[in-house]
């Protein structure tokens, strides 16, 4: 017997967590003077729009939520061909 994922589940599962790791983690940078900033910097050249202002946070979770979703589909997907 073969346990499949449920892809649209799954996929909304990391989405929101991803996206609210990444208003976690800003949040932690925004109260520190150097903490997390280069990992900020580093999430800001991959996620267009996100930086460390209000505006920039939301965008930057919209770009997480469907990044993670997108791979998280993917992974579920794949992993469910392969069960077969």
């Amino acid at each position: 017997m073969s346990q499949k994922l449920d892809q649209k589940a799954f996929a909304l599962t990391f989405g929101i967590l991803w996206s609210l790791g990444i208003l976690v983690m800003s949040i932690i940078a925004l109260t520190s003077t150097t903490y997390l900033h280069n990992i900020v910097d580093f999430m800001s050249s991959i996620y267009l729009g996100y930086s460390l202002t209000f505006v920039g946070v939301l965008t930057g979770m919209i770009w997480g939520f469907f990044d993670a979703a997108i791979g998280a589909f993917v992974f579920a997907w794949l992993y469910n061909k392969l069960v077969k």
